[in-house]
């Protein structure tokens, strides 16, 4: 296993990692362990979120909905008249 130092740590940060591990009754070196192994293990999307939307609804493409005709449009209020 490998050691390492991380240097000039933000005290807010230190103080906010010691809570949070308290709180899960856990050294800070383990919550600190904890939190780099669930932020490297992300998995960075390799496209972006429209390219993924437009894959996920492409089989979709081509449906035709029926839209219903608009009714009479109303007229605006009187508080929008000019003066």
């Amino acid at each position: 296993m490998a050691n390492l130092t991380i240097r000039q740590l933000d005290d807010d940060v230190k103080e906010r990692l010691r809570k949070r591990a308290a709180a899960n009754g856990v050294s800070m070196e383990e919550e600190a362990r904890k939190a780099l192994q669930n932020w490297v293990a992300r998995v960075e999307p390799r496209e972006g979120m429209g390219t993924r939307i437009r894959r996920r609804f492409a089989p979709l493409s081509g449906v035709e909905l029926d839209v219903p005709p608009r009714g009479p449009s109303r007229p605006l209020p009187d508080i929008f008249d000019d003066e």
